[in-house]
């Protein structure tokens, strides 16, 4: 039989090669432990910013949207009562533009992005994770 793989089972028992180390394998857990902290972190990643994207991306949507709403329903009130035109105009005039909080400047464009950013990044966790299960 001139096959790579002989069959028999005494060949199972041999003594390693030369080459290879009867030691303890160190260096292959250390490997594995990197991996694993690897993937526990892109996988927490990517768990938080799966939850929080569409949460950012959706608050982003309905700020723009809002001041747009209350305007065409100001335009529909007009015709009914000059009061309630009014109120709906002060309304509208009170949806902020921007938030500021501490330093950061928060708007609906930029909660939109943030939203978008966070998809990105999750994807790019997942893969990463994958990877890294693959390596462990």
């Amino acid at each position: 039989m001139d096959s790579f793989n002989s069959g028999r089972a005494a060949d199972r028992f041999l003594s390693p090669r030369e080459g290879q180390s009867r030691g303890f394998p160190v260096a292959r857990i250390v490997r594995v432990a990197i991996c694993a902290v690897l993937y526990g972190l892109f996988y927490f990643v990517q768990q938080v910013t799966e939850l929080l994207a569409p949460l950012v991306l959706i608050l982003g949507v309905g700020w723009s949207a809002l001041p747009h709403i209350v305007g065409a329903i100001g335009a529909s009130a007009a015709s009914a009562d000059p009061q309630t035109r009014d109120i709906v105009t002060h309304v509208a005039g009170t949806i902020p533009r921007q938030i500021v909080i501490g330093a950061h400047v928060v708007t609906a464009d930029s909660l939109v992005a943030d939203g978008l950013l966070m998809m990105a990044a999750a994807a790019l966790c997942a893969t990463l994770a994958a990877v890294a299960a693959r390596e462990m």
